[in-house]
């Protein structure tokens, strides 16, 4: 802690400074994992180790803030007992081998040096914004005020440098060099398919109908969600024999009707399968996902000979497509200045408003005692794929999100439960055991700063299995805000 606006070293032998020394609070990262991770450099002799705790909601990340004098240091990692250096940083060599090393600067400009466009995303050193905002006492609305701003123009020249990009990169770079895709049989019962969605860890399947021989839709959790809406509805608990007598195919025919009926969400429920081919560019295949409302589109390659089927090749999804877009521009920020902003300073995602502001959007959040009805109520009223769990305060618990539904599958438990009497603390205990394919919770939270830029959000989001970032307040977990794939990629798309 830096209860005052200076903080001074004492007196210490070997990499000690003298006292009277103003003393910088610097942060340290070292993002590959590990189980132990310390930190130890010139500016302790070599002699002294830090311990390095591991980031909430990024287990593999691990930091550490440290108080420095101005001036030149060297420092190195120490991972699993292992003398480690960070590559993608200033390295020199010394006598204790290869080191990294830092620059601090005594001078005012130091803060918005540090963290200005030419330092690249995901830095294993920088200031701890946040700490050295409460150093020199400077209010939130006065750092508010402060932000960078972008201008129309900057966005339309970004948007133009990535639209280059998507448009002269095929699907076919997705497809990975080895892997499955499971597709399922129209003709197969819903409760099967449901355990096959559970039990291979995957919430979207595609259909295939051997009458017409083609693809004809895809299977998602969603489905799920309004099968048991549907039964649930009707008055009584579900049954495995009513889940029994639905076939894939009856279900998707009987979920037209009710669109018909009800005109209700027909964004989410295609008429026809979307899909694409393995030539047609990026571009076109991230508008079909942003335009059509489906979570992944299959990549089929037909064939124009007569007799042959079409071939699934992959399930293609906007986190691939903005892994293509990192990996491109990891090494030429400079052409897309706005990755470098800070999320808060950039139109995207949904915010809890603050006091006096206008609530377009609200941010959906339930509390854990809330029922497991009400969560998929919100679901699919909402059209959001996932739903911050909060205790009184607002702060982040969990995250239930469509996929859980399929942990109903597990040993049948949809066939003895309530939806209204369930709560979503019990329903997410059923997905968070040691064997559930969403991991434990410390891993379904994927969370993130509102000072975060727009580069380390992209990253963190092009992780497989990370759909979206809650957005919460340093040391509260207080949530603000909600980040997903599909607010990124419709931003650097326009």
């Amino acid at each position: 802690m830096f209860p005052s606006g200076m903080d001074f070293a004492r007196e210490s032998g070997g990499g000690g400074v003298a006292t009277g020394t103003v003393l910088i609070p610097t942060r340290f990262v070292w993002p590959y994992g590990g189980r132990t991770v310390y930190l130890s450099g010139s500016f302790t002799g070599w002699s002294e180790h830090f311990q390095m705790s591991p980031v909430e909601g990024c287990p593999t990340v691990f930091q550490t803030i440290c108080s420095l004098p101005p001036g030149f240091h060297q420092y190195k990692f120490i991972v699993d007992g292992e003398w480690r250096h960070d590559e993608r940083q200033p390295c020199v060599s010394s006598n204790y081998g290869t080191v990294n090393t830092v620059m601090l600067s005594r001078d005012s400009g130091y803060n918005s040096a540090i963290l200005s466009p030419q330092i690249p995303s995901g830095s294993s050193m920088d200031v701890d914004n946040a700490v050295f905002q409460r150093l020199i006492r400077v209010s939130n609305d006065t750092a508010n005020d402060a932000l960078p701003r972008i201008s129309e123009a900057e966005i339309q020249v970004s948007r133009h440098r990535i639209s280059a990009f998507l448009s002269t990169h095929t699907a076919y770079e997705l497809l990975p060099e080895s892997g499955k895709v499971i597709a399922l049989d129209v003709d197969l019962p819903v409760k099967q398919a449901f355990h096959i969605l559970h039990e291979q860890g995957i919430t979207v399947a595609p259909l295939w109908d051997f009458g017409k021989g083609k693809f004809t839709g895809v299977l998602s959790a969603l489905d799920f969600i309004l099968i048991m809406r549907e039964l649930g509805d009707r008055g009584s608990n579900l049954t495995e024999e009513e889940l029994e007598t639905h076939t894939i195919s009856a279900w998707k025919q009987a979920k037209l009707f009710l669109n018909r009926q009800t005109n209700e969400h027909r964004s989410e429920f295609p008429s026809q399968l979307i899909q694409a081919g393995p030539d047609e560019n990026l571009k076109d295949v991230a508008s079909k996902i942003l335009h059509t409302g489906v979570a992944t589109v299959p990549i089929i390659h037909s064939s124009s000979e007569e007799g042959l089927y079409p071939q699934l090749l992959y399930l293609a999804s906007l986190s691939e497509i903005l892994k293509c877009l990192c990996r491109y521009f990891r090494n030429s920020s400079g052409l897309l200045p706005i990755l470098q902003l800070p999320i808060c300073a950039i139109p995207l995602g949904t915010w809890v408003p603050k006091i006096g502001e206008p609530n377009l959007r609200p941010l959906a959040m339930l509390r854990p005692s809330a029922s497991l009805n009400a969560a998929l109520n919100l679901l699919v009223q909402a059209q959001v794929s996932s739903i911050p769990i909060v205790d009184d305060n607002d702060s982040l618990l969990d995250v239930y999100s469509r996929s859980d539904i399929t942990s109903l599958a597990k040993d049948k438990v949809y066939t003895h439960i309530n939806l209204q009497e369930m709560t979503i603390h019990q329903a997410l205990q059923l997905g968070q055991e040691p064997y559930s394919p969403f991991g434990s919770s410390s891993q379904r939270c994927h969370m993130c700063l509102r000072s975060d830029s727009l580069h380390k959000v992209m990253e963190r989001l092009a992780t497989p299995g990370v759909r979206r970032l809650i957005i919460v307040e340093a040391g509260s977990k207080r949530v603000e805000g909600i980040i997903s794939l599909r607010d990124v990629v419709r931003f650097l798309v326009g």
